[in-house]
């Protein structure tokens, strides 16, 4: 996660609980660096405001740790926030800001287990905000704090938070977060309250075939299959699963059903070229490799694959091009 934008916790003019409007000559450089930041300008604001820094003015100091979090400097933002946080008024919408702000730099500095509160405390203020339960529930993922995870992506999609389709949300943003093992474990609770349920069968036998658990995953993924028949992943997991058993017939026809329900997909094409290869049907492998690179040019794995298989045919020149390709998205994938 790259970035993530501040949600609004505007206060109207009538709330008690805004401040009262900053004195001169503080107003003028609060009211100029607010402004930069409106304009997509945070370095200047940092240049604004750091001559007042440490003046020991906390509202100085807050805004300028807001500034650091609109430049992506976000140790610079914690450190400012946390030593203007315990000097603003409580209830006031610098310190909500404060709050929001130190929740989300702590987060994107990996300090995901101190961002936490932080974050708690602004779902107070802004319960249906979809940014902050993503933040949110991601960093319970992150502290492993299942069942607080499982009741964020349950509000946010709106189900019952002990529900099976809650387990499977969960599940799978484990899954989106690399905590397979907490994901198999959420799946499993999913399945035990709902064993029809679509795609657990499927996560399940992604990350058995991951794992190398060949004939777990090939029986997951063909239960899968039972409950979703037209499930373009499931059959291109299935054929992949196949093919690492060296079961080519079955992987070429689990392959061919995934490229016929989703045909833009290069992933079943380029197992559908190694297959064909590995049968002696050169002719049709090639035809598709060609294929996985008309709808991903950048596969350097079918590049590869395609030039050893024109060198074999003896078509020098066309295996040199090819080859160079994949060394070139190699070295660029390096870089």
């Amino acid at each position: 996660m790259t970035s993530v934008l501040l949600f609004a916790l505007a206060l109207t003019a009538q709330d008690p609980a805004a401040p009262a409007p900053p004195e001169a000559p503080a107003a003028a450089l609060l009211a100029e660096a607010r402004r930069l930041l409106d304009d997509g300008q945070p370095a200047l604001a940092i240049a604004t405001l750091g001559a007042a820094a440490g003046g020991g003015d906390a509202r100085v100091a807050q805004l300028l740790g807001v500034a650091y979090y609109h430049a992506n400097d976000h140790p610079n933002a914690i450190e400012h926030l946390t030593a203007a946080l315990p000097r603003l008024r409580e209830g006031s919408l610098e310190r909500r800001e404060a709050v929001q702000v130190l929740g989300l730099s702590s987060y994107l500095a990996g300090r995901v287990a101190e961002s936490v509160p932080y974050l708690e405390e602004t779902r107070a203020l802004a319960p249906n905000n979809a940014e902050l339960a993503y933040v949110l529930g991601m960093a319970y993922i992150q502290t492993r704090q299942a069942d607080k995870a499982r009741e964020t992506w349950a509000r946010s999609f709106k189900v019952p938070a002990d529900s099976a389709a809650a387990h499977l949300l969960t599940a799978r943003m484990m899954v989106r977060a690399e905590f397979d093992d907490a994901a198999e474990e959420e799946l499993k609770k999913a399945l035990a309250r709902d064993p029809r349920l679509p795609h657990a069968h499927f996560l399940l036998g992604q990350t058995a075939l991951f794992r190398g658990r060949l004939e777990e995953a090939v029986a997951l993924l063909r239960k899968e299959l039972e409950l979703n028949p037209g499930d373009a992943m499931a059959f291109y997991r299935l054929g992949d699963a196949y093919s690492r058993q060296l079961e080519w017939d079955e992987a070429i026809a689990a392959l061919q059903r995934s490229a016929w329900l989703n045909p833009y997909y290069s992933g079943p094409y380029l197992l559908l070229g190694r297959a064909y290869v590995k049968k002696g049907q050169p002719a049709a492998a090639e035809g598709m490799l060609r294929r996985a690179i008309q709808y991903d040019p950048n596969n350097k794995a079918a590049h590869y694959l395609l030039g050893q298989l024109l060198q074999q045919a003896g078509r020098v020149e066309e295996a040199r091009r090819e080859l160079e390709i994949a060394e070139r998205l190699q070295g660029a994938a390096e870089r």
